[in-house]
């Protein structure tokens, strides 16, 4: 073979690869009690353009609000949020064509799981009404086992709304050593010791109370493990910790909304870009915006800007795997918006592209 040709199927190759790179499923998770949606819309995403492309419908789920995808995109978990007929289910899920073939389904024990996590080994979901953690092992062919634990919360705080245990998010530490889950009807932050092989997984080391009435909600850790950033939905503010070895210590408290704002916040959803730069807030309720703020390297947060999110009810938003752009599910105007994102500045900006869905909650790309 000449080197000429060598030369020709180099190129060739690693033109395949680049494209094969900037393509993503995009899975979107619904409610489908409001009748405008039939479960979980999969999707071909460029992340070079943003361009999407429709490809299928995995139904017969009920409220599938939040999804998890197995490390080599060949399983998908999903919460079956429908009161005491609640659910973690499974799905086989081939990346290639983005359909998803049923499992099985097993019950949380705990009504309306609203997050679902896993780690090849267990399946864990947090239960908001309930105010209870699910934990299911996986077998081999990647369907649930019975359930292995339930963790019942039993506290409570001064809103209105939170009159027993809500538990919002379980996440795992960065060195899997620890779940942390938040619960927004007690404004505690529980930390669990983690023993993947253990017949029950889970034990308190211990906790941690935010401020009474803030609701904490969801946490997300910095790409160096070293900080924790937790939003309250009550009062839009927040937390920023210091993290060691399951150990959480308040840093700085941010304001998300104006001093002079009226009416409800309602933050949902956190996230923080793959180089540890900027962190991005969502605040539904009469705000419907996203701030972002820029991380110094002692964890502190400044803010950069806040915009609108250009829809109502930014439930849950995600970076694609690029990160130049930040797509943002609005659960009450029914469309994904998707913004291109500076990766210099952290500012967004209108792509002017959106994705017409029914009360889009979730957005979870492929790996």
């Amino acid at each position: 073979m000449t080197f000429r040709k060598l030369l020709l199927i180099a190129a060739l190759t690693t033109s395949h690869l680049l494209t094969f790179a900037q393509k993503h499923k995009l899975i979107i998770g619904t409610y489908t009690n409001k009748g405008n949606s039939e479960g979980m819309y999969v999707y071909d995403f460029d992340s070079k353009t943003a361009d999407t492309k429709p490809l299928s419908v995995i139904k017969n789920v009920s409220n599938p609000s939040y999804l998890t995808l197995s490390k080599n995109n060949d399983f998908l978990y999903s919460v079956y949020e429908d009161g005491t007929n609640s659910a973690a289910s499974a799905f086989k899920f081939d990346v290639q064509t983005g359909t998803a073939t049923f499992l099985n389904k097993e019950a949380t024990k705990g009504a309306n799981p609203c997050f679902i996590l896993m780690d090849g080994k267990n399946v864990i979901t947090a239960n908001y009404t309930g105010g209870s953690i699910s934990v299911f092992g996986i077998k081999s062919n990647g369907s649930l086992t019975n359930i292995k634990q339930n963790l019942q919360h039993t506290g409570s705080g001064p809103d209105r709304r939170q009159a027993s245990a809500h538990v919002h998010q379980v996440l795992f530490s960065p060195d899997k050593k620890y779940v942390i889950a938040n619960d927004l009807g007690e404004d505690k932050i529980y930390i669990y010791h983690y023993d993947a092989n253990a017949p029950q997984p889970l034990t308190v080391k211990t906790s941690v109370i935010t401020n009474a009435g803030s609701g904490p909600r969801h946490l997300v850790f910095s790409p160096n493990g070293k900080f924790a950033y937790l939003a309250h939905e009550f009062n839009g503010k927040i937390s920023a910790y210091s993290y060691k070895d399951g150990n959480l210590t308040l840093l700085q408290e941010a304001e998300t909304v104006a001093k002079d704002f009226k009416g409800n916040i309602d933050a949902a959803d956190i996230h923080i870009s793959a180089d540890g730069k900027f962190l991005y807030e969502s605040n539904r309720g009469d705000a419907n915006t996203i701030g972002v703020f820029a991380i110094a390297k002692n964890g502190q947060l400044s803010p950069v800007e806040t915009v609108s999110t250009l829809g109502k009810g930014p439930r849950n938003f995600s970076l694609d795997p690029s990160g130049k752009f930040l797509l943002v599910a609005h659960q009450y105007t029914n469309d994904v918006v998707i913004f291109n994102r500076n990766m210099k500045t952290g500012k967004l900006t209108d792509s002017k592209k959106r994705i017409e869905v029914g009360t889009p909650v979730c957005l979870v790309f492929s790996k």
